[in-house]
């Protein structure tokens, strides 16, 4: 008798494959309706992350900010419109000059960021106008609206992957502590009631690799075929 694939035991959120939530220190963001200087209050590892955290005090409201390089404790970091171009200031895109080097991007203003927030990674401002062009890490350009607030400056921690992991177990919890995969096996090394792909005398598929968009889960591996186009669709008068 077979058993869920594992990417059907992943989706089922088996503590198995989930992240030890209550180890994560918080969410990172930006404060509302405030503009004034911060104190930096504490810098630590944050658990699923690759970012070390900063705890920063703004007036009365204690957050928590993805560190910078080179940012330290008891530093002031400052959030607002009009501000001196400096490492850990929160400002708009829209007042942020091209070229600057810019990290946690606010996709829409006020989620509290969510572009660009691995360790050692930023993006560059490119142009402004009524849309914000930046070049993300990846090389593509992104438009932003230039209400979207962002920090100046390059994520701490570059040289993570610098140092070996050595032994396996540590491979193994920090993968864990990120609900990844510490191990990726291919379909066709399983046993038949591992995978649709497993089985045979020698690794082969052993049937088509492209399944339907409407196969149902155990059977949808391999490369999947796009999802239907709606409006082709209707032009069909399907």
């Amino acid at each position: 008798m077979g058993k869920p694939i594992i990417p059907q035991r992943r989706g089922k959120g088996s503590m198995t494959y989930r992240s030890p939530s209550h180890r994560h220190k918080g969410v990172p963001g930006y404060p509302r309706n405030y503009t004034g200087p911060g104190k930096v209050i504490d810098i630590f590892h944050a658990p699923g992350r690759s970012t070390p955290m900063a705890k920063v005090a703004f007036g009365d409201t204690t957050i928590l900010l993805l560190a910078p390089e080179g940012l330290r404790v008891n530093q002031t970091v400052n959030i607002g419109s009009g501000l001196p171009i400096e490492m850990g200031n929160i400002m708009p895109l829209r007042d942020i000059p091209e070229g600057t080097l810019v990290h946690n991007i606010e996709g829409v203003p006020g989620d509290g960021g969510k572009y660009v927030r691995t360790a050692g990674t930023s993006a560059t401002i490119i142009t402004r106008g009524n849309k914000i062009i930046v070049q993300m890490p990846s090389g593509s350009f992104k438009n932003f609206e230039g209400t979207c607030l962002a920090t100046v400056g390059i994520l701490a921690n570059s040289g993570r992957d610098d140092k070996p992991f050595v032994k396996a177990g540590n491979k193994f919890y920090s993968c864990r502590s990120k609900a990844k995969r510490n191990k990726k096996v291919k379909g066709i090394a399983m046993n038949a009631c591992n995978h649709p792909h497993g089985g045979g005398g020698h690794p082969h598929v052993g049937t088509q690799s492209t399944v339907s968009y409407n196969a149902p889960p155990g059977r949808k591996v391999g490369r999947l075929s796009p999802r239907p186009n709606k409006s082709k669709k209707s032009k069909r008068g399907v």
